[in-house]
């Protein structure tokens, strides 16, 4: 199976750059299953419904959340209603909506997405990852019920996004950080078959600090003072994250690549 799994949309460049450019991806690198991180792509903060279907349109399969995942109210009721957009799995117990599902690509192979939440530096604590997707994967073994998991780990701290893929090692297809906006040069296939990066980046304008334009997150760095609101950067974005091949066999990993696709990154993919 290839797998695609594009890191945080930023606002609307972000979004308008998945649209451009997701559909040829799909066709030119042959591409089974698409899992796409949404929970920016509203002016930086949360997702709407109507951007949630505009990500799928362009060809996500799914769309995950993180931290952000209610920050647009409307996404509430988007979240129950539509099961191709999921939430974190350890967010309250309370939360709408899922944070796991199995879902099947066009050859109606089974493949398990999930997002954990971390918890260091977060704003908050949250209920234990490990635990959380211990259960999941438990009950979704790779070769049995589902032939791909993607594991998206949503959080600061590149220890525990390392500590999480050691930990779900052989059991799931990919583990892959989110968060950060920021493409972390690890990737690779774990000794149990699964692969790992810390983090896939952002699908975002890099002139910027970290998808926001420059000018009010440098002022608040300086001065310590904030005068305005922060806003997505609008330039030239760069599509980052992963491309992901597995043995239908067993679900592991046979190929992992660093995908960077536009903008001003240097270019990278399959």
């Amino acid at each position: 199976m290839k797998i695609l799994f594009l890191g945080d949309v930023m606002g609307r460049a972000g979004r308008a750059a998945v649209a451009e450019r997701l559909p040829g991806l799909r066709d030119a690198w042959a591409l089974d299953f698409v899992v796409v991180n949404g929970e920016n792509a509203s002016g930086g903060m949360g997702l709407t419904a109507a951007h949630a279907k505009g990500l799928l349109e362009a060809g996500a399969d799914v769309v995950t959340l993180g931290d952000h995942a209610f920050d647009q109210k409307d996404m509430l009721q988007e979240v129950e209603r539509n099961e191709r957009v999921l939430r974190p799995l350890n967010y309250a117990k309370a939360a709408p909506g899922r944070g796991a599902r199995v879902f099947s690509d066009r050859r109606g192979r089974r493949v398990l997405v999930a997002q954990v939440l971390g918890n260091v530096f977060m704003r908050r604590a949250f209920d234990d990852p490990f635990s959380a997707i211990d259960a999941t994967l438990r009950s979704h073994p790779l070769g049995g019920a589902v032939q791909a998991a993607v594991v998206d780990m949503h959080c600061e701290a590149t220890s525990e996004k390392m500590a999480m893929g050691h930990f779900c090692d052989g059991r799931a297809s990919l583990v892959v950080g989110t968060h950060t906006h920021i493409p972390t040069a690890d990737a690779q296939i774990l000794p149990g078959g699964t692969a790992f990066q810390g983090d896939a980046g952002m699908c975002g304008d890099y002139h910027s600090v970290i998808g926001m334009d420059k000018t009010e997150p440098m002022r608040r760095f300086v001065t310590g003072m904030g005068r305005e609101r922060f806003t997505p950067a609008m330039g030239a974005v760069t599509l980052s994250g992963v491309y992901l091949e597995t043995d239908d066999a067993t679900g592991r990993a046979t190929r992992i690549e660093m995908v960077r696709q536009g903008g001003r990154l240097p270019q990278a993919g399959p």
